[in-house]
């Protein structure tokens, strides 16, 4: 319904009223869908959208034109936001700290939209604990040359090993080429606890698909594989979220779904104007998973056996600090060329 006074239109959310301005702005030039249109499609998923992210804070990227235009990330929410928006103190991996927003209801994904963002990269703590990490994130990043099945392949080779370990993931589409496996945790474990975990995921899914899987931090050292990047599981790092909306032409969605969907699934179909349909009929895919959180134990086992094998602990990115047991932060061939003791 158009705003009072005008300008806008007044959506409901949360027990609150919101009013979406420049409701007509299209903001994907490929379909025509505008502002409003993707405040529609967070209406329809919202179940399945808290259930995944409700509770954590959230990284806004804004895009004020659309999809196509220019974008920025807003580390700070604004001093002008109303007073009911719910905020916490978050650190990032250089070690400074901003107010982000918290994704607590809907109404909040909603004034986030307002703003111009069309997708959340969250947390993978919760705002009212966040010294814990309780989701593990198995980011399948298709290297040059990877198609989308030798992605289903790898993800099928996570599932087999989490199945060995007892544990259970589920698998959503990364809203592009990839595919991004979670896993709901427990809070006992740090982001340091989680990202020993998912090296060691990484380096045991390399020894039994070497062909097809790689965990090889340098680029050059990846070939035509499927790279684990364990590292989107530092601590203080955001992940693009589910049922989030990728800033691409059609709209994407970062889709989860059940392993049964595997063999099928394909990334580009699923939009702000197909996914509606699919939770509508089929539900939230990840509600046996977000219900039952887990131990990260058996995976914890597989780290320490890797260092009872005198393996180091992996490489981290540039922007934190120097940690124990790290080797060194140079490419394998400039390593070939410098001095020990220049490294």
């Amino acid at each position: 319904m158009p705003a009072k006074g005008g300008g806008g239109v007044a959506v409901e959310a949360s027990g609150r009223e919101l009013v979406i301005s420049h409701p007509e702005k299209v903001f994907f030039d490929e379909r025509g869908d505008t502002k409003l249109d993707l405040v529609r499609y967070y209406q329809s998923v919202e179940g399945p959208l808290l259930a995944a992210m409700g509770g954590r804070p959230v990284l806004m990227q804004r895009f004020p034109n659309g999809a196509s235009g220019s974008s920025f990330f807003q580390k700070r929410v604004p001093d002008s936001r109303p007073d009911w928006l719910e905020t916490t103190i978050v650190s990032t991996p250089n070690g400074t700290t901003s107010r982000a927003l918290v994704a607590a209801d809907l109404a909040h994904i909603l004034w986030a939209v307002n703003m111009g963002c069309l997708g959340f990269h969250v947390w993978p703590s919760e705002a009212d604990d966040p010294e814990h990490a309780n989701e593990l994130r198995i980011d399948l990043d298709p290297q040059p040359g990877v198609t989308f099945p030798m992605v289903r392949e790898a993800a099928r080779e996570v599932r087999a090993l989490f199945d060995e370990v007892g544990i259970t993931g589920m698998p959503k589409t990364t809203g592009n080429r990839g595919i991004h496996v979670y896993v709901r945790l427990l809070p006992q474990w740090t982001s340091y606890d989680v990202r020993a975990a998912a090296v060691a995921v990484a380096r045991e899914l390399e020894r039994r698909r070497p062909d097809l899987i790689t965990a090889a931090w340098w680029k050059e050292e990846r070939g035509t594989r499927v790279f684990v990047d364990f590292n989107q599981n530092a601590p203080h790092k955001t992940v693009f979220g589910a049922w989030s909306v990728r800033a691409r032409p059609g709209a994407q969605v970062s889709t989860p779904f059940s392993w049964d969907e595997l063999d099928d699934i394909e990334p580009d179909p699923l939009t702000i104007g197909t996914v509606p349909a699919r939770v509508e009929q089929a539900g939230d895919p990840w509600a046996p998973m977000t219900d039952n959180p887990q131990s990260l134990e058996p995976l914890l086992e597989l780290h320490e056996r890797d260092l009872a094998a005198g393996l180091q602990d992996a490489p981290w990115p540039p922007v934190y600090p120097k940690m124990p047991n790290e080797p060194p932060r140079v490419a394998p061939s400039r390593a070939r060329k410098e001095p020990a003791d220049e490294r």
